[in-house]
């Protein structure tokens, strides 16, 4: 009878260790599963940024490239009279 009881609290025992080992697990997937959400977000708002800043940078490629092909235009074809530059035409100081 002894061993009945013994072989009752053994398996006890054992159940007990393996439900604090899988308490221990769960403890620590869940607190590498929140890191891993709080990484995940932050990589977001920097995917956004940079997603924004890719955007800007894009627009500014198309507008040099339509402006230097406007002066191309400009250069390469001699009928076509060449935009007056603004500066030049400020009237300069009578000197005298």
């Amino acid at each position: 009878m002894f061993d009945t009881y013994m072989v009752g609290y053994e398996f006890l025992l054992k159940t007990l260790i393996m439900y604090d080992k899988l308490r221990q697990r769960l403890q620590v997937l869940k607190a590498e599963y929140e890191s891993g959400q709080k990484v995940m977000a932050e990589l977001e708002v920097k995917q956004a940024s940079v997603r924004d800043t890719l955007l800007r940078i894009s627009g500014a490629i198309q507008v040099l490239e339509e402006e230097l092909a406007d002066v191309e235009t400009e250069t390469s074809s001699p009928t076509t009279p060449a935009k007056e530059d603004p500066i030049e035409l400020v009237a300069e100081p009578d000197m005298s």
